[in-house]
């Protein structure tokens, strides 16, 4: 404000501001001063996450390798990492006469049971995704069908295997439709949810713009649900692994599922965590190549 011998007065809010500029200014040359004298590390950027889970995994291994060796519990319950080795080189060798694993390779195994839930997965993924849009769009579908998608996932996957049994036998058919039903719930109630999730303001425009009813779809509905439908497969293929050992629990040789069972039964406590580890290192190996399809397919996640 200005007084009137043409000074400019300046009010005590006016020295306040400047005050906090001249503070932030200050800070601002602080931080790049000290980018500036402590660079970052491209080494640990690049390679930081992975060293801390390798880390990680020696840290597990190494305490598992202490309490084996201390014999804390009798080695029957809890074998040395030496003797689960030795359990692996035999799954993958011919011994005795016998190749692997119950007249198996463990990649023979391992193959068995990833065949079973990428099968199951899949099916469920071709029919879950358009059952979602229209459990999504429709509200009446919605209405009717849902609750049976709820009931589905609530139900464990032993209360109805004994049923696909007496329907099915004791083949390949109640195992992989015990994974496709395993799977379908996330799938189909993620697609559900994102279809419902779509904002209108967004679509509205398009349509304002000219857009045809495909255009509006491709465009403006496709980028918006794909990104929680690649999540629902996510956790669709999770669930499937969970899974499979209940599916192949009556006929499942050969799988690793059924491996691990019989193992159990005969308290070969080494050969169950061998599965285990395996089972594992195909559930990383397979969530590993669904998020790189996330990244190359969805490159505008968490953008829309």
């Amino acid at each position: 404000m200005a007084s009137g011998d043409g000074e400019r007065t300046t009010w005590p809010a006016d020295q306040t501001v400047a005050d906090s500029a001249s503070q932030a200014s200050s800070r601002a040359l602080l931080m790049e001063k000290i980018d500036a004298e402590v660079p970052r590390s491209g080494f640990w950027q690049r390679w930081g996450i992975a060293l801390v889970r390798v880390g990680l995994i020696f840290a597990v291994f190494g305490a598992w390798w202490l309490v084996a060796r201390l014999e804390i519990w009798p080695r029957y319950f809890v074998p040395t990492p030496s003797s689960v080795w030795h359990k692996f080189v035999l799954t993958v060798t011919v011994h005795d006469g016998t190749k692997g694993y119950g007249g198996y390779y463990l990649w023979q195994l391992v193959w068995a049971s990833m065949r079973r839930i990428l099968l199951g997965s899949g099916i469920a993924i071709m029919i879950g995704v358009p059952f979602g849009l229209l459990l999504g769009a429709n509200r009446w579908a919605r209405v009717i069908l849902e609750p049976f998608i709820t009931v589905v996932r609530s139900l464990p996957p032993l209360a109805y295997l004994m049923l696909l049994i007496i329907w099915f036998g004791i083949g390949e058919e109640p195992k992989v439709i015990l994974l496709f039903l395993a799977a379908l719930p996330p799938v189909t109630l993620a697609t559900a949810d994102a279809v419902r999730n779509v904002q209108q303001d967004r679509l509205l425009a398009l349509l304002t713009l000219g857009a045809s009813r495909m255009q509006v779809v491709r465009h403006g509905l496709f980028p918006s649900v794909l990104p929680e439908v690649m999540t629902g497969i996510r956790v669709a293929v999770g669930f499937a692994f969970t899974t499979m050992v209940a599916a192949e629990i009556f006929n499942g040789m050969p799988g690793i599922g059924a491996m691990v069972l019989n193992a159990q039964r005969f308290l070969q406590t080494d050969v169950v965590i061998l599965g285990i580890i395996v089972i594992g290192a195909c559930g990383l190996l397979l969530d590993a190549m669904i998020k790189l399809a996330d990244r190359l397919l969805v490159p505008w996640r968490g953008q829309l």
